[in-house]
């Protein structure tokens, strides 16, 4: 396959999840739960979550963002269903190594979510990237199981922050 149709078929994932979001809305019976929001865009995400014992037995997210943002919720809530905490928490460090970091990774544990790899190259779109997988890192590790509103995490983009909803 040509590089401009690979391009083109990674493109169409990241638009499939965006306007038809897996496990996008509310639980009834969350166990743990976070807002967060990234001011730089204004992406905000309601993260649920609903433990059976140590394993993800449903998982929910809600909220507005741009395209990548709510990709990369929809794509993340389908990679972590059904696993247990310690194997979601590697998948969010695998995520995070893949967007940020430099050492090469072996992301196939993470679905759809391994097309998101090019947003590396778009430095403003990292927090957009990165939101849902530090949620649920936040939502699976708070001592009560829920998050300050308005938490984000730590890594910022060097360049220019600015971009469009898009």
């Amino acid at each position: 396959m040509g590089l401009s149709k690979l391009d083109n078929l990674y493109r169409q994932v990241i638009l499939d999840h965006s306007e038809h979001p897996h496990h996008h809305g509310q639980l009834a019976d969350a166990t743990n739960d976070i807002e967060m929001r990234n001011p730089t865009c204004g992406d905000v995400l309601e993260l649920q979550v609903q433990l059976d014992g140590d394993t993800i037995k449903d998982i929910a997210f809600g909220g507005s963002g741009c395209t990548i943002s709510q990709a990369s919720a929809s794509m993340m809530t389908d990679a972590v269903l059904n696993k247990s905490v310690t194997q979601a928490e590697n998948m969010v460090e695998v995520f995070s190594e893949l967007i940020v970091g430099d050492k090469p990774v072996d992301s196939s544990i993470l679905g759809d979510a391994a097309v998101l790899e090019g947003v590396k190259q778009f430095p403003a779109r990292i927090k957009c990237a990165t939101l849902a997988w530090k949620a649920l890192h936040k939502a699976l590790n708070s001592e009560d199981h829920t998050a300050e509103i308005g938490d984000l995490h730590a890594h910022a983009p060097k360049e220019d922050e600015s971009h469009d909803r898009n």
